[in-house]
């Protein structure tokens, strides 16, 4: 396998895809430069930041959204889906004159709206272990917010192939579970170290038989693009801490959130010692 890296890819601010000392950006982004916790150096990290993100459904949707109302400079946005009726229902990226239109191409007309300044570049593409690392490597940081667990571990893998931070985000009927991981670390754990080898696409439950309610993905979005904003400013801001492999489980009909420390799995198949030594 690749050498992994151990440290996460700084943001460069030497060449941001736009200057938030512009008057224009610094009215569009006041409050978040009056937050200590963030000021203008995380901004600058923001506008700087190249974010991945797989799917745009119903939590890729509004993370899209708050990823760019945050700030951050460049948005991969990677699905393979046409927006249908039924989405609508729960991704707020979409309108009905985006129907039969490729997701991703429609999600980043809507970024260019809301944005011009922001770089977003669509791929129709259905990632997978053979293209990951391929569709990944441009990225600084990835967010996954896919709906099937055979995606989630490839996009896992390649993130610790290629020595990047995942912020993963999943829901289930009323369940949600966001986090962040960095398996390329050495003493942190990546997504498969949570879930194992066995689950497949088959595996999976889909909210078109289980059902979906659409404010619950967005709350899980908004908490994934929360994740990855701590990614971006880590080592510039207070709010740069990534909390790898803090688990947060949500359940949406007590409602109650609880936090699980997932531990880093010495036989892990992808981040564990014998992977890294092979």
């Amino acid at each position: 396998m690749d050498a992994p890296s151990h440290e996460i890819p700084p943001c460069s601010v030497t060449d941001p895809a736009y200057s938030v000392t512009d008057p224009g950006r610094l009215d569009r982004f006041a409050r978040h430069i009056v937050l200590p916790e963030l000021g203008g150096a995380g901004q600058a990290a923001l506008a700087a930041a190249h974010i991945a993100v797989i799917g745009a459904g119903g939590i890729g949707s509004p993370a899209i959204q708050y990823l760019a109302a945050a700030g951050f400079g460049r948005i991969t946005i990677i699905d393979d889906d046409l927006v249908e009726p039924s989405n609508l229902q729960r991704q707020t990226i979409f309108t009905e004159s985006d129907l039969g239109q490729p997701k991703a191409e429609a999600a980043a007309a809507w970024v260019r709206r809301f944005d011009p300044a922001l770089q977003v570049t669509p791929v129709r593409a259905r990632i997978d272990g053979g293209n990951a690392a391929r569709l990944l490597g441009d990225a600084g940081q990835i967010l996954d917010g896919c709906d099937n667990f055979a995606t989630r571990l490839a996009v896992s893998d390649a993130c610790v192939r290629l020595g990047k931070p995942l912020t993963s985000a999943a829901v289930g009927r009323f369940q949600a579970q966001m986090a962040n991981f960095a398996g390329h670390l050495p003493d942190q754990p990546c997504y498969r170290c949570w879930v194992g080898d066995a689950f497949d696409a088959e595996d999976c439950d889909t909210c078109a038989a289980d059902g979906v309610l659409g404010a619950f993905t967005g709350m899980a979005g908004s908490m994934g693009a929360m994740m990855a904003v701590r990614i971006a400013v880590a080592g510039v801001s207070a709010l740069g801490d990534p909390q790898f492999g803090q688990l947060q489980l949500f359940d949406g009909l007590k409602p109650a959130l609880r936090t699980i420390r997932v531990m880093k799995d010495p036989g892990c198949s992808a981040c564990g010692a014998a992977s890294v030594q092979s």
